[in-house]
């Protein structure tokens, strides 16, 4: 898809104007505007093209091609080329040449800035700068009929406007063969080898490309414009960063109004568990303790019992056998339902166990065929 482009008229040249009328060319059609207008309206990225005559253009062989070297000793190569100080004028460098001279671009810089300037308070600045006499094609000698003048470009050094008069002046330093661009009522210059109609020169120029201008210290311009391209983008990756900064923060709020009702739930469970307990310092450890304490004691006070137990039964022999035991941690006594053959039986082994020196309780006591059945509570 082919660029906009906005075209500064030869009234340009006067300095930097909004409301001076220029070209914008864009989908396919060239509208005459203010530039103020046309930059508002221009679609980006966009082309700034200059007229020739405010460009002074020349051939100098340079003593090097690295970048890096290239604009310190361009002032020096064409400095006596020039008409005006070198300091005052912004220098580009083109295409390199057939005999391997460099084409070198020269244009007042404070007027450049000016222009660039008002196109950014408007709106955005171009991502290019071209020479309209420049975007001709490269062969032979090229004419173009554009803005009530003539553009020369080509192979040649030359890049210029002329009017009708002045062709016969220039005609022998034109190369061969010379091929103009212009309406029918306008194909009048002489020695011209070729004619081709063309009634809209601002789009057929906008369709090629010339040396960027845009070198130096107005490279940035085109990195500006490569953020602004992806501008969009960033804005999408923004939002999402914020709507997901967000959601943090909301999922981090209910995560810890639940952690708090939690807290505060385990809290008054402890406090029913251990009323005992006044101060509280580590929920989770303080828990934990009396879990190991109370793991602790109930396991010794039942080993103890079951010891003490277990000896009297041993004395009475297999006279005496356990059908059910139960513990009960809180009250701390033990519970044996027991068989014995008869009342006596029972009776000793009470007995024993009261002279282990254990609390000792014996429930009623029934008779079967299988013998006598008690229940006896021990400890508590």
């Amino acid at each position: 898809m082919t660029q906009a482009c906005i075209f500064l008229p030869v009234a340009a040249c006067g300095g930097a104007d909004a409301e001076l009328e220029v070209v914008l060319w864009q989908d396919g059609s060239a509208r005459h505007l203010p530039f103020a207008r046309a930059v508002e309206e221009v679609a980006s990225p966009w082309r700034m093209i200059l007229p020739v005559e405010a460009v002074t253009c020349c051939a100098v062989r340079l003593p090097t091609r690295k970048a890096r070297w290239l604009r310190q000793a361009l002032p020096f190569a064409v400095e006596e080329m020039l008409a005006e100080e070198v300091e005052k004028l912004h220098l580009a460098v083109g295409d390199v040449l057939t005999d391997g001279r460099h084409r070198v671009f020269a244009v007042r810089r404070s007027w450049l800035v000016a222009w660039l300037e008002l196109a950014r308070q408007r709106g955005l600045a171009p991502v290019s700068i071209e020479v309209d006499a420049d975007l001709l094609p490269g062969e032979g000698t090229q004419l173009l009929w554009l803005g009530e003048r003539w553009l020369l470009g080509g192979q040649g050094n030359s890049r210029l406007s002329f009017h009708d008069e002045d062709w016969p002046h220039l005609l022998a330093a034109c190369p061969v063969p010379r091929s103009g661009h212009a309406p029918v009522e306008k194909q009048v210059l002489e020695s011209v080898d070729a004619w081709r109609m063309e009634t809209d020169g601002y789009g057929w120029l906008a369709m090629r490309r010339g040396s960027d201008l845009a070198q130096g210290e107005f490279a940035f311009r085109e990195e500006r414009q490569d953020w602004l391209r992806w501008k969009p983008v960033l804005g999408l990756v923004g939002v999402w960063l914020m709507l997901q900064f967000g959601f943090n923060l909301v999922q981090a709020w209910q995560l810890r109004h639940q952690g708090d009702a939690y807290a505060s739930t385990n809290e008054a469970l402890y406090r029913e568990l251990f009323p005992q307990d006044s101060k509280l310092v580590n929920l989770r450890v303080q828990f934990d303790q009396h879990l190991a304490q109370g793991e602790r004691s109930g396991q010794g006070r039942l080993l103890g019992l079951l010891g003490q137990a277990a000896q009297a039964l041993i004395a009475e022999g297999a006279q005496v056998r356990v059908q059910q035991l139960d513990f009960s941690e809180s009250r701390g006594d033990l519970a044996l339902q027991v068989l014995a053959p008869g009342f006596d039986e029972l009776e000793r082994l009470r007995e024993r166990l009261i002279g282990a020196g254990l609390a000792v309780q014996m429930g009623s006591a029934s008779r079967d065929e299988a013998g006598v059945s008690a229940r006896l509570v021990i400890g508590g």
